[in-house]
């Protein structure tokens, strides 16, 4: 069964890196748990960073299904309760000046909206954003993603300059480096940083960064703007993930997750003193404040508060790199894990991994994964994305560790 929806599916869909073919197809989700249509049960450990309160979380399933019976779609110009109580909770979560929102159908559009935040604001178009990150697959998002996307896709947005990630060796001094030249060297001026406080793929950048960063900003009158699509709402053990990094952006972006792992929501939290421009279209859109997608991020936002899993996922970070130390000690294929909260990778030892490199070695660990029940991805080198709920019980976090390590007895060999 599964093998034929995955072929009806490669035969309907359009072909693209990373989601067609399929791996797979699923019937069921639920908690931490994925099962294909040929009844195969695999423990979540990427989610695509969604499913912070775990897969179809019952309450709010019962929340959406009472909204239906009620107000299912409010056209634009129209507001409603569930999306003025959500911007009013995220807005409480807010630790800087004073700010407003808007919301957006997805991540990349709420970049999209960031970007002319910033152009209205600063009259520049001008960005600096660091080279190998990901922040959508608009024209505008994706090309500041890589100085060089495929030819084939044609020209982007004029005026992006990358610099040298923080995780590459050396990074964080070249970085700055070239922010200052990018900077001094622009005819028009800079309008906007764009980045990732803490990158999806869980490199933590080193103390003082973003806040040297701030400081150019502020000097040269650019915003600061934080992608915090895969990282935000609690998942690193703070609810915005600039708050591990001693810097307050202009803005910043949130998706994925916002959802409750169910419907697509994003958001764009910026400072009020951007709200200049009444007279624009900013970020239209025709789900703007969808009762169904608000609420279900507030609902998601609400299990949050209430049952502490921002203080838990900071907690089991600490438990998860104390039981992966034990582990590492008897499978020296095991090196440790890196990021923050249960935004996590886990870093195997290549040379204990059968001697594979690259995309090969990727390949193979995410294989030897599935085999033993847990679905990932590859989070570049020889690591794999150990993403958890921050719903997961201590028994489901014992079965994931025992999993792990058949991972590191299997690629032993």
């Amino acid at each position: 069964m599964t093998h034929d929806l995955v072929s009806r599916d490669a035969a309907a869909f359009f072909h693209q890196n990373g989601s067609s073919p399929c791996l797979s197809a699923l019937r069921a989700v639920e908690g931490i748990w994925l099962e294909d249509t040929d009844g195969r049960r695999f423990i979540d450990l990427h989610g695509n960073t969604a499913h912070h309160v775990g897969h179809r979380h019952p309450e709010i399933i019962a929340a959406l299904k009472r909204q239906l019976d009620i107000l299912p779609f409010s056209p634009r110009r129209y507001t409603n309760e569930p999306a003025v109580a959500l911007a009013e909770k995220l807005l409480a979560h807010w630790p800087g000046a004073p700010a407003k929102l808007l919301f957006a159908t997805g991540g990349s559009d709420a970049i999209e909206i960031a970007l002319k935040l910033a152009r209205v604001n600063t009259g520049r178009h001008e960005t600096i954003s660091l080279e190998g990150s990901y922040h959508g697959h608009g024209f505008g998002s994706f090309g500041l993603s890589k100085a060089a996307p495929d030819p084939r896709l044609g020209p982007f947005l004029p005026g992006r300059r990358h610099v040298t990630p923080y995780w590459a060796p050396g990074g964080a001094e070249r970085m700055l480096a070239e922010m200052r030249d990018a900077f001094a060297q622009s005819q028009g001026g800079i309008a906007a940083v764009v980045a990732e406080p803490i990158r999806s793929n869980c490199h933590m950048p080193p103390d003082g960064l973003w806040a040297e960063v701030r400081e150019l900003c502020a000097r040269h009158g650019a915003l600061l703007i934080f992608d915090e699509i895969p990282s935000g709402l609690g998942k690193t053990g703070r609810f915005f993930a600039f708050e591990h990094v001693g810097a307050v952006p202009d803005a910043v972006v949130l998706g994925k997750a916002l959802g409750g792992g169910m419907l697509p929501i994003a958001a764009v939290i910026a400072d009020a003193r951007l709200d200049i421009a009444p007279e624009l279209d900013l970020g239209h859109y025709t789900h703007e404040k969808n009762p169904l997608t608000t609420l279900a991020a507030l609902t998601m936002i609400e299990i949050i508060e209430r049952d502490g899993l921002v203080e838990r996922a900071a907690r089991l970070e600490q438990e998860i790199r104390s039981r992966i130390g034990e582990l590492a000690r008897t499978a020296p294929a095991i090196r440790g894990v890196r990021g923050a909260g249960l935004l996590l990778a886990l870093e195997f030892d290549p040379a204990m991994c059968g001697g594979g490199s690259g995309a090969d070695l990727a390949g193979d660990l995410v294989q030897a994964c599935m085999d033993c029940g847990l679905s990932t991805v590859s989070k570049g080198g020889a690591s794999i994305g150990f993403s958890l709920p921050m719903t997961v019980s201590d028994a489901e976090l014992d079965l994931i560790l025992e999993a792990v390590l058949k991972v590191a007895e299997a690629l032993r060999g």
